[in-house]
């Protein structure tokens, strides 16, 4: 079995999650960690048996690192990205690939220049309900896909926020429910429903005073295939916790998951309550699947631990890529395809009209591509 020496980057709440991952995928050999403060990496180092660095391209060079795991806020992606591929390291990314268009594009063109893997983390693809839904949709089991839905409805308390001193702000956490809870939801609804032609969508802060992103936003899609869409997402529903994506065929069948559910999920402080589950089936002569799905999908759910176990097989699946030398499950263009989502999400409500497809860097504005000064509402 080849092993690869794989590196967390960061050592906050979701590098201990990578880290449980790393350390079981069969492919690596987890040795090194490296942060900012390099007091806290020794700590973090020190309570997994492994070597702490102060910089990426100390831990590849000096370390041996062939692959690393960037766990640091969103707007560090790209410098982090940078350092390790040009080091001449693979990546993969946690969500979302940056927070903006003109750093997911330097990350791309540096990872191809180098000749390196670029991945970014959605490990709800490896849910088995919503591989079920994106197999029915290859099977043309529900015709031509003709509407797609994504819904986040969850809530996000002041104390969360205080949680973390980048939480909540424009420059370090780059956006809100849109950037940092939703990105999951608009990968799949991506996934299933396959490119964007245009969009039109607004946002705002209903009640979060304290902080400065947005905690709910809304959208209207028309995607290249002539499929419509929509997008709802808040962390302004208290107490809930309810993600679903679903699919509706030009045959009339529909089909969907629910990728989460139960009290709130904050990676590091709370479990996942609920198992992702088939919520929406039916497809003609498959209705009587969808009860014997979800009592599948619990047995499982409870059988694994779930925080580990869907990391796990995105690390696996990723390393595997490097290892054979194909595409991962989930590709570099798959991540900034959702950063470029939810950027036409913050255009459209700053130029108040629909935005067309594709999208290109817009970041010699002063405005953070519409998310700042000048939005309207």
């Amino acid at each position: 079995m080849v092993k690869l020496r794989t590196g967390i980057v960061g050592y906050g709440k979701a590098a201990h999650l990578h880290t449980a991952a790393l350390r079981s995928a069969r492919e690596s050999n987890l040795v090194a960690v490296c942060g900012r403060r390099i007091e806290r990496a020794r700590a973090f180092a020190d309570q997994y048996g492994i070597t702490a660095y102060a910089s990426v391209s100390e831990m590849i060079k000096a370390g041996g690192v062939q692959v690393v795991v960037l766990c640091t806020p969103h707007p560090a992606h790209r410098q982090d990205c940078l350092e390790a591929v040009e080091n001449g390291a693979h990546a993969l990314v946690e969500k979302p690939l940056a927070s903006s268009l003109a750093d997911c594009d330097l990350m791309i063109e540096a990872a191809r220049s180098s000749r390196v893997r670029l991945g970014v983390v959605s490990q709800r693809r490896f849910y088995a309900p919503c591989q079920r839904v994106k197999k029915a949709i290859l099977e043309g089991r529900i015709g031509r896909p003709i509407l797609g839905t994504a819904e986040l409805y969850g809530w996000r308390s002041e104390s969360y926020y205080a949680s973390d001193p980048w939480r909540g702000k424009w420059d370090a956490e780059g956006g809100g429910v849109l950037v940092n809870q939703s990105p999951h939801q608009l990968d799949l609804l991506l996934w299933y429903m396959g490119e964007i032609d245009s969009l039109y969508g607004c946002w705002d802060n209903f009640n979060h005073p304290y902080i400065e992103v947005e905690d709910t936003a809304i959208a209207v899609i028309r995607f290249k295939s002539g499929a419509l869409g929509n997008i709802v997402v808040s962390n302004s529903q208290n107490p809930a916790l309810c993600g679903k994506v679903h699919v509706y065929g030009q045959n009339g069948a529909s089909i969907g998951a629910q990728t989460d559910g139960g009290a709130m999920f904050i990676v590091g402080i709370s479990d996942i309550e609920e198992p992702p589950t088939n919520d929406l089936w039916t497809i003609p002569g498959e209705e009587e699947m969808l009860k014997k799905w979800q009592e599948e999908d619990f047995s499982f759910f409870h059988s694994v631990n779930a925080m580990e176990h869907y990391h796990r097989l995105q690390a696996q699946d990723f390393l595997r890529a490097i290892i054979d030398d194909h595409e991962p499950l989930v590709t570099a263009a798959d991540g900034r395809r959702t950063v470029e989502l939810f950027t036409a999400i913050y255009r459209s409500q700053r130029d108040a009209k629909p935005i067309k497809f594709p999208l290109t860097s817009d970041d010699n504005r002063a405005d953070f591509d519409g998310r700042t000064p000048g939005r309207a509402g």
